[in-house]
């Protein structure tokens, strides 16, 4: 196996000093912690999070009441990567976070994974110790670029002060350019404190590095024919449409073709669920309508998707009998999971403004396919199958009745943010998304802890770019929350006013609820606080959690609590606000499909799986009208 950069570095004799083969005499003279932060001002770095330590000191020094961006200082450094993640998203930026060496540095590994999974552009800048430190496992030192390298989309080991505007303007455009993705800088002390000449890069050299936007060949004509053919298709639009700022295009293409639209966890919102063509999330826990369009489809257009697990469930039993059309700008996901029939690789919104008129072109040669009796069946199933709940059988509230009431009472122009567990299903089943950028959640990695520091990013976004009149409401679990509660302390002095729906039901929720299902109520592990044993309203008691941290804490027991919490809390903008809801610890999510299972097997609810008739077959509903639509196809 190859060495790491660091592990190759620490195994070459180290000169004394830096010499560049070239000196550069030309420029500002600086350190190159003084390099970094004017870097970053003129890459149009606004705001930047993070926590100091030893190894990064000279960074922060260099920063001061003259630096041309904001610093926010969060209370872990996980937190400041998912504080720099949330602001990726709501606002479309490079999100930026500087951290320390050693543990400050492992401690933001998972939210570099995250970004990495869910193709958030992030620049993630690591102390280091110094040159002569590297390999003697001087205190603090750890690995950086090697801990990184498999979850992240670069790295940098930066040992000479010069390079630093160099590495920097390199990782900023690596960073949103192509698939976007978080880049790891590790700059060690002695770039931090040598002395160089700051110049900008006259132009980036990156060998090998040329993402394709625009796709080639016969490609968008072989697409549009098959659109010219098919009866039953649909767009099955993943995260990376979200990341190419594509809704618009999606929704022309919806309109022209008549094609359903379906989502994955990360594309809620990027087309209005007012649209009658949005059919929901599919998967594990999608809608029946959305499972069921991909199941029975002839023609499955992934954009920007990548087939991931929890979508398809068992691989080979998905969209069995659809012809694929994959558009994605990385060329690594397509084929990776299902083999493409028309394969497409280039961005999102310049593949789709290319390929609409090619369709319209086939229109007006043909006439346009006829979808009736597809729509027939997908009415039917969006008619029959809503997403429904059951009431509390113990006097709590249901988390799902809350969700609906914060969709309903909310700003239009409200972000939402969740962390993961039940709660995160819910909130994705139950507000109703209306426009694109509106919805941030942790979706390939599933990191609990990640709701509170990502809405704190998109409060900063929110002043910074919208002038604050986009509100932030995270929807969190209790479970999730203690995993990075620490951060109210940044949201009150940092003046985010977030406000936070706690869904309160003392225990892990999914966990519980795979326990429920498939452990035959073997619930280990998974009970957080239980009342009547301690006595105490919670563990902790999240009313005084929130005011210990100088928020505005609130509780909900029953429904006329929850309307008048969530009335103040959509009032209240001088400060973060958590609302604490009791509600049902056996609430559960549906419908579902088990991991691993058939998409054909979804359950609505117990006992119902509205997709296979009572032998087990694959139900054909509406059977004449289907049969008459593979006859009109075929001929």
């Amino acid at each position: 196996m190859s060495p790491t950069p660091l592990q190759a570095f620490s195994g070459v004799t180290k000169p004394a000093a830096a010499h560049h083969k070239h000196a550069v005499t030309e420029g500002e003279k600086m350190t190159g912690a003084q390099a970094l932060v004017r870097a970053l001002e003129d890459l149009g770095v606004k705001d930047v999070f993070g926590v100091p330590g030893g190894a990064i000191l000279p960074v922060y020094d260099a920063i001061n009441e003259d630096t041309r961006f904001r610093f926010i200082l969060a209370r872990h450094e996980q937190a400041a990567g998912h504080a720099a993640e949330g602001y990726a998203v709501a606002t479309g930026e490079v999100g930026v976070c500087i951290v320390t060496s050693g543990p400050g540095a492992t401690n933001v590994i998972t939210a570099i994974a995250d970004a990495n999974m869910d193709s958030i552009p992030m620049i993630v800048i690591t102390g280091q110790v110094g040159v002569n430190s590297i390999g003697t496992d001087a205190f603090q030192e750890a690995d950086i670029v090697g801990a990184t390298y498999p979850v992240s989309k670069h790295s940098y080991l930066v040992t000479s002060a010069q390079d630093v505007p160099r590495v920097l303007a390199e990782a900023h455009y690596i960073a949103r350019s192509g698939r976007p993705g978080p880049v790891v800088v590790d700059l060690t002390k002695t770039a931090q404190n040598e002395e160089m000449y700051y110049t900008w890069p006259q132009r980036m050299i990156l060998p090998g590095y040329n993402p394709t936007t625009e796709a080639h060949g016969r490609v968008l004509t072989t697409a549009a024919e098959l659109f010219q053919r098919s009866f039953r298709p649909v767009l099955y639009v993943g995260g990376g449409a979200v990341r190419s700022d594509a809704g618009d295009e999606i929704k022309a293409l919806a309109d022209l073709t008549g094609a359903p639209i379906v989502t994955t966890l990360p594309a809620r919102g990027i087309v209005s669920d007012d649209d009658p063509a949005v059919l929901g999330m599919l998967g594990m826990h999608g809608t029946i309508a959305a499972t069921g369009a991909v199941q029975r489809s002839d023609l499955l257009v992934a954009i920007g998707a990548r087939f991931d697990d929890r979508v398809t469930g068992k691989l080979e039993a998905f969209a069995p009998g659809a012809r694929v059309i994959h558009i994605d700008i990385d060329p690594a996901e397509i084929g990776k999971n299902r083999v493409a029939d028309v394969p497409i690789v280039g961005d999102v919104k310049t593949v789709l403004q290319a390929l609409i008129p090619q369709i319209e072109q086939l229109h007006s040669e043909y006439g346009k396919p006829d979808l009736s009796t597809w729509w027939k069946l997908l009415n039917k199933w969006v008619e029959q199958y809503p997403v429904r709940y059951d009431e509390p059988t113990d006097g709590t509230l249901a988390p799902q009745w809350v969700v609906e009431q914060l969709s309903e009472a909310a700003d239009p122009d409200t972000i939402w943010v969740s962390g993961v567990g039940q709660h995160q299903m819910w909130a994705t089943q139950f507000i109703k998304f209306r426009k694109p950028h509106q919805w941030i959640s942790s979706g390939g990695l599933g990191t609990m802890g990640f709701g509170l520091p990502a809405a704190i990013g998109a409060a900063v976004g929110s002043q910074r770019y919208f002038d604050g009149k986009k509100p932030v409401w995270l929807i969190d679990g209790d479970g999730s929350f203690q995993m990075t509660s620490e951060e109210l302390a940044t949201a009150f002095l940092e003046g985010t006013p977030v406000k936070i729906a706690l869904l309160n039901n003392s225990v892990y929720g999914m966990v519980r609820q795979w326990q429920t299902l498939f452990y035959d109520k073997h619930y280990s592990a998974t009970i957080l606080h239980e009342e009547d044993k301690t006595g105490l309203v919670g563990c902790p008691d999240f009313v005084k959690l929130a005011e210990a941290y100088g928020c505005v804490g609130l509780r909900a027991r029953t429904k006329e609590e929850a309307v008048e919490c969530i009335r103040k809390a959509n009032e209240i903008n001088d400060r973060p606000v958590l609302i604490d809801f009791h509600v049902w610890k056996d609430a559960m999510v549906w419908p579902m499909v088990a991991a691993g299972d058939s998409n054909n097997n979804v359950t609505y609810m117990p006992g119902v799986k509205p997709l296979l008739n009572p032998t087990g077959d694959v139900r054909l509903d509406d059977a004449d009208d289907m049969s008459a639509a593979d006859e009109n196809e075929e001929n």
